[in-house]
């Protein structure tokens, strides 16, 4: 939790750093220009990738698929596009690694890989040595626990 109150604090600081340095480099109304740019094309590509991540979606579930990957990618591109709205170079530039192909397919594998690790830690630990098994003697519907009794109701 600390460190990332401390990156909170420090990320702006390090945003105007950046800033100062672009713009003593190419003047300040350059910079400046530079960044209502990449807000104006972070607006654009949160546009078109979104309407394209759905019709992708759609295709997908018409063809009786799971889009994971398509909602994935299209998460990615919705996050990078936020980065570009975000003024900075820093968030720029991350936000541009975000929307190119090849990074994002780098990364996708990468968290999807992820995933199936945690996936295979939690079916380690559970309760049920037979769980995630297909076919397997354990996957049969448990019956509950039923305890069995007598009450007797008072009234006082």
């Amino acid at each position: 939790m600390r460190a990332f109150l401390l990156l909170f604090l420090l990320f702006p600081v390090l945003e105007l750093y950046v800033f100062f340095k672009v713009s003593t480099a190419i003047g300040f109304f350059p910079a400046l220009l530079l960044i209502i740019a990449s807000s104006a094309l972070g607006v654009l590509v949160m546009r078109v990738a979104g309407l394209a991540t759905a019709l992708r979606a759609r295709e997908s579930l018409q063809r009786g698929e799971l889009p994971a990957e398509q909602m994935f990618q299209g998460l990615l591109l919705a996050v990078g596009g936020v980065l570009l709205l975000v003024p900075g170079f820093i968030t720029d530039v991350v936000g541009l690694i975000c929307l190119l192909p090849v990074t994002r397919r780098l990364i996708g594998r990468r968290l999807r890989e992820r995933a199936e690790a945690q996936a295979m830690r939690q079916r380690a630990f559970s309760d049920d040595p037979f769980a995630g098994r297909p076919g397997a003697q354990g996957n049969a519907p448990r019956q509950p626990n039923v305890i069995e009794g007598e009450y007797e109701h008072r009234d006082s």
